[in-house]
């Protein structure tokens, strides 16, 4: 008995070695995969969806009439939302509308002057064509006068009437003569005042537009289709113009931000595929490509930029934001939200 369990304690232990070499080759094994992959693929799990977010604003202020919606529903471009109480607008609206009448008014006024002036003008020139005959008739016989008074064909007391018939008729002609440059004048005058009074026409026409533009941003539409979220209005509250009531994620505007460190820039080039592996879903597959990259990095674009200058630097690898575009069914894409965290795999052999 004695012999058999020397002997027996005597035979190599063979099972250690063989799971050691079972574990050694799984070990290269594993290694040269990922040796494979990493050659053709750069990774990321710094990256997140996102999509463009409309905050719709209110343009006029005043209280809130009614509410046509729901929170984190789907909505369509142009749709109306929210409406606040036009009345005040209308009103704005009607004031403009009869400040404008009476202007118009005022142009008929202005031509019905003009028009006067105009014939005011044209007796005043006929006065003075009417005063230079007289005139010219006056002076011939003032001549004559003056030839005949020197031989005594007429009398002292007759050549003294020509002459007063002369300054009168000198007189007459330059009455008739002013006359007829003041309504010239007049004429020119209310023309000028019509021009303005047009002007003013245009003016109150400018105020309608703008009451009827007031009035139309009391009915609050959706800037873009998508989702209704972050509602911040309820009925009867006093809204004033360029307060944020709520915010529309737009449909068709997903897309991945992923930041890569600075020293994986390299190989990624735009156009090249993307494998996305959206943590919510782990099952959803869905791809994308490599759309553009931050001209700059995310610590630039942060509130406080570090500042390399002072003496306690410590380097620390950058990362810079690409844009990658999805690829894949509607209804894949329906499922992702912006703020979503996602593993990026870009396939730099593409």
């Amino acid at each position: 008995m004695a012999t058999q369990e020397t002997e027996t304690k005597k035979k190599p232990n063979r099972v250690l070695p063989i799971i050691l070499g079972i574990v050694l080759l799984g070990g290269i094994i594993f290694g040269v995969k990922e040796y494979i992959y990493f050659s053709k693929h750069v990774d990321t799990d710094d990256a997140q969806i996102d999509g463009d977010i409309s905050p719709v604003v209110a343009r006029v202020g005043g209280y809130v009439d009614s509410i046509m919606f729901e929170e984190n529903t789907h909505v369509n471009k142009g749709q109306l939302l929210v409406k606040i109480d036009d009345r005040d607008y209308k009103v704005k609206l009607e004031q403009a509308q009869a400040a404008q009448v009476g202007a118009s008014a005022g142009i008929n006024v202005g031509e019905s002057q003009i028009s006067t002036t105009a014939a005011n003008s044209s007796s005043a020139r006929a006065d003075v064509e009417s005063a230079s005959a007289r005139l010219d008739k006056v002076r011939k016989d003032y001549a004559r006068y003056a030839n005949l008074v020197q031989d005594g064909s007429v009398t002292r007391q007759q050549f003294d009437q020509a002459k007063a018939d002369l300054d009168v008729a000198q007189a007459n002609y330059n009455a008739a003569r002013d006359k007829y440059k003041a309504a010239l004048q007049q004429v020119a005058t209310s023309r000028s005042q019509l021009k303005v009074t047009n002007t003013g026409v245009s003016q109150r026409q400018v105020d309608i537009d703008y009451a009827k533009l007031q009035l139309s941003y009391t009915d609050v539409k959706s800037p873009s289709s998508g989702i209704v979220a972050k509602k911040n209005v309820q009925i009867g509250q006093l809204v004033q113009a360029g307060q944020t009531l709520f915010s529309v994620v737009n449909d068709n505007s997903i897309y991945i931000t992923a930041n890569f460190k600075e020293t994986q820039l390299e190989k990624i080039k735009n156009g090249q595929k993307v494998d996305l592996d959206v943590n919510a879903y782990p099952d959803l597959k869905i791809e994308g490509t490599v759309y553009n990259f931050s001209p700059a990095t995310g610590a630039k674009f942060s509130l406080l930029p570090p500042d390399n200058a002072t003496g306690n630097f410590v380097k620390v690898v950058q990362r810079v934001p690409v844009k990658i575009k999805v690829t894949g069914s509607k209804e894949d894409i329906a499922k992702l939200r912006p703020g979503m965290s996602v593993d990026v795999s870009v396939n730099t052999k593409d």
